[in-house]
């Protein structure tokens, strides 16, 4: 960590601007000022977003960046009493402006933001309400801010709020539906949209052809307004007039993402933070050494525990999701492959692994844009006749928007494969409302369903492959489930990888990673928990405790051989990082008791709120190898 604690940027140059709608145009020295204002918020939000990449927690720099002018004129008319004084941002991960208009308003040390997206910094990746001084509301998934925006407005009828958009959160379902409560109940609703044309995959100009933002926006009844969103001077009378048009209002403003950035400027990257070498090329031209010199002086905080029991490489099994069913695809002819198959994406194929299939076999990939519900549900339709199924992938955490989705295609047995990766909480710098936690709403069905629903979370990048393998042609709605952050191989007592070559997976069975007698206890565990349950379980041993590990990657379906064999000990710990209220470990439990079966039990899974930063997660949630050793001693 940097060691020296000023803030390098001279935040005291910036004078903020009390605004009336009323007055039309600005003065020239206004006009000035806040093109000063807008220099020095950029310059700075360059800065200490490139503090997340040089310690490598990540971030988002381009949104952020380009939605100054707009949110400072807002601030403007907030400053003047005739706006609600609170900055709704649908796109949550531009929360950079957040904190900067956090500090520039007295709510928190410059120095504060030094620290952004670090463990317990409080600085998360999306804003959270209560969790960082100065930030009024929480969002992060896209299409959930306007309609709450439209309560807002209802609760506070005699005054203008603003929402700020942009064209991806506007591909979700949720906008539309708010503009035409926002319509028919005239509300006042200023949305101030960045048509940057980029969104993580690509250009929604290429990807959805003859989606027009502005059309869409008319077509609900709004009143529509478009232009340069560099163009200052427009910008305020575009949006002062909207201030004093009655009803709901969209800007539309213009503009390549990231302007004035280099290597990066209107590029689909721009969305994530920029790199150390782009921010400091950037910093060198604004004259800006001191924040050079503090990216410098930055060093990564890698994870200082050894793991015992596992390999030395780990896999990206996100990825390897992709690869995986490339291996399906191949020994398929093309003609078979465009009949049986299509894969459909919500612009997450990078993160998601599918970008592998895209580029091996493009004629059955759709890029779809973020519109995770009906994406979903198209999947599901084409997979809906025997011999057909569709392949549909994003982050877990908007598996909860799909559930509707997923009972409809369940209702109609349609042939469904879905990866749901960032799984957890497992390096996730983006925090609560990216935690992929609630996986098992997944399996909503009922007990007489033909063909089964099944959930599976293989632990290793070889137990993905071979997962993926077998199951790719069953029946029904198979839900694979993957971390953000790479997984090392389980060895076995021998020292070998349990899941290498000729490894063959088993839909349903859970397998004995260590062994335990019947006066001992066991470990249950999955995903990217078991191999630090593995480690908790090694050194526990070697202090004579008598405990074992079971990995149970297929979720959702109890191994009745196991479940005797586990019942039959001292105690159980169910160790995962999905919701301790809704997760395997509730569910695990349950089939114990059903059966006759007593030990003592337990679990631990996610309980709190997110606090930054990347492995620092599961030990906040009381997941670590630590404190799992810890919880055990307590069972025996």
């Amino acid at each position: 960590m940097a060691t020296n604690e000023t803030f390098p940027i001279d935040l005291s140059r910036f004078r903020p601007l009390t605004l009336d709608p009323q007055t039309k145009t600005l003065t020239p020295d206004q006009l000035e000022q806040l093109a000063a204002n807008v220099r020095l918020c950029r310059d700075a939000i360059v800065f200490f977003t490139a503090t997340g990449a040089a310690r490598g927690v990540g971030g988002h720099t381009g949104g952020a960046y380009d939605i100054v002018p707009e949110v400072l004129i807002a601030d403007g008319f907030m400053r003047a009493g005739k706006a609600y004084h609170a900055y709704f941002d649908e796109a949550g991960h531009r929360v950079a402006i957040q904190y900067l208009l956090s500090v520039l308003n007295g709510h928190l040390p410059a120095e504060a933001i030094l620290h952004y997206r670090e463990a317990g910094a409080h600085l998360p990746g999306h804003p959270e309400l209560g969790h960082t001084p100065g930030v009024g509301f929480s969002s992060g998934r896209l299409g959930h801010m306007w309609p709450h925006v439209n309560g807002i407005a209802m609760a506070n009828p005699d005054t203008a709020v603003f929402c700020f958009g942009s064209d991806g959160s506007q591909q979700e379902g949720n906008d539309a539906e708010a503009a035409r409560m926002a319509v028919a109940n005239a509300l006042e609703v200023k949305l101030v949209i960045d048509d940057n044309d980029v969104t993580i995959a690509g250009h929604p100009s290429d990807y959805i052809k003859g989606f027009s933002v502005a059309r869409t926006l008319a077509g609900h009844g709004l009143t529509v307004s478009e232009g340069d969103g560099e163009d200052l001077a427009d910008l305020y009378a575009r949006m002062a007039k909207a201030m004093r048009t009655t009803g709901p209002v969209a800007e539309i403003n213009r503009r390549p993402m990231a302007p004035g950035i280099p290597e990066v400027e209107g590029l689909p990257k721009a969305h994530d933070v920029v790199s150390v070498e782009v921010a400091k090329e950037y910093l060198a031209a604004k004259g800006h050494t001191d924040a050079i010199a503090y990216l410098d002086a930055i060093t990564k905080d890698p994870n200082p525990h050894v793991y015992l029991g596992v390999g030395e490489e780990k896999s990206s099994n996100r990825n390897l999701f992709g690869h995986a069913v490339n291996d399906e695809l191949a020994k398929m002819d093309e003609a078979t492959r465009r009949s049986t198959v299509r894969v459909l994406d919500s612009d997450l194929e990078g993160s998601c692994g599918l970008v592998h299939i895209r580029k091996a076999h493009p004629e059955v990939y759709i890029s779809s844009g973020i519109m995770e519900r009906s994406n979903l549900a198209a999947a599901a339709g084409f997979g809906m006749a025997p011999g057909k199924q569709g392949i549909f992938g994003t982050f877990s955490a908007f598996l909860e928007m799909c559930v509707s989705e997923i009972t409809m295609a369940r209702l109609n047995k349609c042939n469904l494969l879905c990866h749901f990766s960032h799984a957890g909480v497992d390096d996730m710098a983006d925090n609560t409302c990216h935690f992929g936690l609630n996986n098992f709403f997944a399996d909503n069905g009922l007990d007489d369903e033909d063909p089964p629903t099944r959930l599976y979370f293989p632990a290793t990048g070889g137990q993905m492959r071979a997962c993926v393998a077998r199951i790719f042609h069953d029946p029904g709605l198979r839900f694979v489930f993957s971390t953000r952050s790479k997984v090392p191989s389980i060895l076995d007592e021998s020292g070998n990888e349990l899941h290498g070559e000729g490894y063959v997976f088993s839909p349903g069975k859970d397998e004995v990673i260590r062994d335990a007698s019947s006066d001992g206890g066991f470990v249950v565990s999955f995903g990217e928990t078991l191999y630090r349950a593995l480690d908790a379980v090694e050194r526990l041993r070697a202090d004579g405790v008598d405990v074992g590990l079971i990995n149970k990657p297929t979720l959702n379906v109890p191994d009745e051989a196991m479940l005797a064999k586990i019942g039959a000990s001292r105690f159980v710990l169910v160790a995962e990082s999905l919701n301790r209220r809704s997760g395997l470990g509730s569910r695990f439990g349950t089939w114990l008791l059903q059966r006759g079966f007593h030990p003592k039990y337990d679990h631990v899974g996610t309980h709190r709120e997110g606090c930054g930063g990347l492995w620092q997660h599961m030990g906040h949630q009381g997941i670590d190898s630590e404190q799992l050793q810890a919880k055990i001693r307590e069972l025996m």
